[in-house]
């Protein structure tokens, strides 16, 4: 009655309207609907468009009503809102912050010459100026015991901060906007994420906003953050202004609103800050290429996992296949996500890691036959028998090893070597860890070499899970664009880049080695043999 959809067809599908439904949710969040009839008592105009002579207050608080006083830190007299700055600034910390307390700005915007607390027509924000972090561990050299320098205003003697208790750091830098179009609103269709910064009152029959003040939190960066101890007087605050568009205040809104919501649900000020580097550390068409990009990757990866699986699970020959490669990329793939766990890297890069680590598990025992009998409680491994063309391939993958081996060992143990001597760590296991992804990312691609080894000897690629290898090198593709637009480190962003080598030589060999129904192919079978077992069905 109905055509048969494939299940890749569907989730391609899915994935469109998924698309399609965002484009649609973004374009909701910057058009907002102006107002039809300007003269109208239906509309809300701006206070902007009087062009009020205004002034920038900023007061600092222990409290965020102000309740046991507050001290003026910065005044700009002449504010324009279309004019952007940046100031420097010197904040004196009350004794109640520096034994691990907090502090609160209060950002007052008020006509000039009025004091902001008692200016009808002021609109100000409160927002905090520390906020609570576990302390980095100290990193010491491996060799001599020296700890890594402390800064002059870091030292104190006696000051001892226990390792899993968070203390309060130092937000450096406070950014500030308002929005500088004349905007008029239409009181039926005034939008929810707008409405709580906006303050309005009447003047006569007319309704009018006064200026939409933001405090961008996404700005606040861990890299910024600065412990607070006790023998700190002051602290540097950079206060930086510039205009803001409504379309991008909306979004900028909804995306504040979104990392709070990720922090209420358990992610610590690192992993939020994960997601804030998404958004400030790029334009606004860079993020639209981010989203579409990002998008496009979930889909490759989630077809590369589909058929990924649906390889191994029906392969039962390892010919052609190198059980070595297989070996490695197992390793390799433990080794990063340990290494993340060592860094304390967000959940949203760890849980992804340890599920591929689980994956290359389950790959390795197929690879190699493994089969654990239980005997009470007591557990045999089994290894599987190879044929007589999967010995011919482990000679081929052992020869390619042997080769490999002069060229690898030598870097890896010279890389960790050099870094045990030159580069501080938290602990030996730091070390070790940092040494094994170091040479993964530098030397990793070596490892895939024996795979191309053994195709040069067999004289075919048949035996290659193609579908999924394509999925994956539409995603290498896909990740040299991140390497231009996401910060990474720079091991990761060559790892980008080395790998597109090594498709292109698969690439190569699938044309050098055309399509042979004699040869074996992904489960370990050829096109003849299917043709023989049928006839005999028959």
């Amino acid at each position: 009655m109905f055509p048969k959809t494939s299940f890749t067809s569907l989730i391609v599908g899915v994935f469109l309207l998924y698309v399609l439904h965002t484009c649609w949710v973004m374009f909701g969040i910057v058009y907002t609907k102006p107002c039809d009839h300007p003269k109208g008592d239906g509309c809300i105009s701006p206070y902007l468009a009087g062009n009020p002579r205004l002034q920038l207050s900023i007061y600092t608080a222990l409290k965020p009503n102000a309740d046991g006083g507050h001290s003026l830190i910065h005044r700009e007299e002449e504010f324009d809102v279309n004019n952007r700055f940046e100031r420097l600034v010197n904040v004196s910390l009350p004794k109640k912050t520096r034994k691990n307390g907090t502090l609160y700005a209060m950002v007052f915007l008020h006509q000039a010459g009025m004091d902001p607390w008692q200016d009808p027509h002021q609109v100000h924000l409160v927002t905090q100026l520390t906020t609570y972090m576990l302390p980095k561990p100290p990193e010491i050299s491996l060799i001599t015991g020296q700890e890594e320098p402390q800064k002059p205003e870091q030292q104190k003697p006696g000051d001892h901060s226990e390792p899993d208790r968070p203390v309060s750091h130092w937000r450096s830098r406070l950014t500030l906007n308002v929005v500088s179009e004349n905007f008029l609103f239409d009181r039926e269709a005034l939008p929810g994420d707008v409405h709580r910064y906006m303050r309005v009152y009447h003047s006569g029959k007319k309704m009018i906003y006064l200026p939409l003040l933001f405090v961008d939190e996404l700005s606040n960066r861990v890299k910024d953050l600065m412990e607070i101890n006790s023998s700190m007087s002051e602290l540097p605050l950079i206060i930086s202004y510039d205009s803001i568009a409504l379309g991008k205040l909306r979004f900028w809104i909804h995306m504040q609103d979104a990392v709070y919501s990720l922090q209420q649900f358990g992610f610590t000020e690192k992993d939020a800050d994960e997601i804030k580097g998404i958004f400030v550390d790029t334009n606004l068409y860079f993020l639209a290429l981010t989203f579409f990009v990002a998008a496009f990757h979930l889909l490759f990866d989630f077809l590369a996992f589909k058929n990924d699986i649906s390889f191994w699970k029906h392969k039962k020959s390892m010919v052609g296949m190198s059980s070595k490669a297989v070996l490695w990329r197992c390793f390799s793939t433990i080794v990063i996500f340990l290494y993340l766990l060592d860094e304390q890297t967000s959940l949203l890069v760890l849980v992804p890691a340890g599920i591929g680590s689980l994956i290359e598990v389950w790959k390795v025992k197929k690879a190699f036959k493994v089969h654990v009998m239980w005997r009470g409680f007591t557990p045999t491994v089994l290894f599987g028998k190879s044929d007589e063309y999967e010995k011919r391939t482990e000679e081929y993958d052992t020869l390619a090893m042997k080769y490999l081996s002069y060229v690898l060992y030598p870097l890896c143990l010279g890389g960790a070597g050099y870094a045990l001597v030159f580069v501080k760590y938290k602990s030996w296991y730091s070390w070790l860890i940092n040494s094994l992804v170091n040479g993964v990312y530098a030397f990793g691609f070596l490892f895939m070499l024996p795979q191309l080894f053994v195709n040069y000897k067999m004289k075919s690629v048949a035996h290659l899970p193609w579908k999924a290898f394509m999925y994956k090198a539409f995603n290498t593709f896909i990740d040299d664009i991140f390497a231009f637009i996401i910060t990474m480190p720079t091991s990761h962003r060559l790892a980008c880049f080395r790998d597109d080598l090594v498709f292109l030589v698969y690439l190569y060999q699938r044309w050098l080695y055309p399509v042979d129904k004699t040869r074996v192919n992904e489960y370990g079978l050829s096109y003849d043999e299917k043709e023989k077992e049928k006839s005999h069905i028959d």
